[in-house]
């Protein structure tokens, strides 16, 4: 989260290693770069407790309904559902992967033209935001429209060879209401193009936090211990023992943050002084805190008590990250303070209950050999 001009943000993805290793938990409040020019607008009191409370507001949102929306996610028979289950091995080598990831577009961005780097990236997070803009629409349409509505079907299928080599590479289903989620998509897509306005920007990042917080699994906790541990170390050193993180973050321009004016007060819509949170200081903690909401739901019992905990652990850490950033006037990796939190608090309530045990033997089963089975079996059906 940071103070920054517009287009100076630290990057963050969370749909794949690569973005993530560009990981935006970097907080910074630009205090030197206020003193080093007097024309640039110095924030109220006022615009930058709005620009903080509403940036935290934004954050809550995706992991809150993306844990939600895990858990039928994980039952789901769907391919295009499908969540991709991250292992102990993925998450061992993630931290080294995002490292050389983060120090390749240093190189780049130090190479090549940054105009040409950042046209191309545009284009890329285009046509993603439109997918998974569309994506996270796609409940919401089925409440609005109406029981009678002439909802057809459709199927977009590739292949290559055939016979008994022919092979799908491409399977998707999707029906009308998809259609309109995706023109509304698009809609927004290209006004981000055009304008690359803060609030485009806006729902592209919340609708890549909260399919990565729904689509993105932990196995087990110990997993999520790993993951997060990994990239506590990954995100402390490339904040404080380089410079390479700052130079990606004002070099790199893609809707991986989320951004809010501190200066809205005083210049409406058309305001350009940004605060603004990385959507890896979101998801990485946030598919932690779905994992402990789905072994809340194994625990049947009716309760969320390691979710809510976990929830609150994640808005205490963050909180205390925007305090110590104000207090020493310096920019702070937002994992070092989250990641404490969100593993410790649950941690300690499950020694009080008793449940400790319990949380670390938790195993997640992918859907993926269920699926794989229902198709065998419909396979043989079809040709007996």
């Amino acid at each position: 989260m940071a103070d920054v001009d517009q287009g100076s943000a630290v990057p963050t993805e969370t749909s794949s290693p690569a973005l993530d290793s560009l990981n935006n938990d970097t907080v910074s409040n630009g205090t030197d770069s206020v003193n080093a020019t007097v024309a640039k607008f110095v924030s109220t009191p006022e615009g930058t407790a709005l620009a903080y409370g509403s940036l935290v507001f934004m954050a809550l949102l995706p992991i809150f309904f993306g844990a939600l929306r895990s858990v039928s996610c994980s039952k789901s028979k769907n391919s295009s559902d499908m969540p991709e289950t991250i292992t102990s091995r993925d998450a061992a080598r993630f931290p080294i992967i995002a490292s050389c990831t983060l120090f390749g577009l240093y190189l780049f961005f130090k190479i090549f033209s940054q105009e040409y780097i950042n046209l191309l990236l545009s284009m890329y997070f285009f046509v993603l935001g439109i997918l998974a803009l569309s994506h996270t629409m796609s409940p919401l349409m089925n409440r609005i429209f109406p029981a009678n509505f002439p909802n057809k079907q459709y199927q977009l299928l590739f292949t290559q060879d055939s016979g008994e080599n022919k092979e799908e590479i491409v399977n998707y289903e999707f029906d009308t209401k998809d259609l309109v989620c995706l023109c509304i998509s698009s809609v927004v897509g290209v006004w981000y193009i055009l304008k690359k306005h803060w609030i485009a920007n806006n729902l592209f990042g919340l609708a890549f936090a909260l399919n990565g917080v729904e689509l993105l699994h932990l196995n087990n906790v110990s997993t999520g211990c790993i993951l997060l541990g990994g990239l506590f170390v990954y995100d402390v050193f490339w904040v404080f023992g380089t410079n390479v993180m700052v130079t990606v973050a004002k070099s790199f321009e893609a809707p991986i943050k989320l951004v809010f004016p501190q200066d809205l007060l005083e210049r409406g819509l058309e305001a350009s002084n940004f605060a603004m949170l990385g959507l890896g200081d979101i998801v990485i903690p946030g598919i932690f805190i779905a994992l402990l909401l789905r072994f809340d739901v194994s625990l049947k019992k009716n309760t969320r008590t390691y979710f809510y905990t976990s929830f609150l652990a994640y808005i205490f850490g963050l909180g205390l990250t925007i305090f110590v950033m104000h207090t020493f006037k310096h920019a702070q990796p937002a994992l070092l303070y989250l990641v404490p939190a969100c593993i410790g608090f649950p941690v300690v309530v499950a020694l009080v209950k008793g449940e400790l045990t319990e949380m670390f033997r938790y195993e997640e089963s992918s859907p993926e050999p269920e699926a794989a089975q229902k198709e065998e079996t419909e396979s043989e059906k079809k040709e007996k």
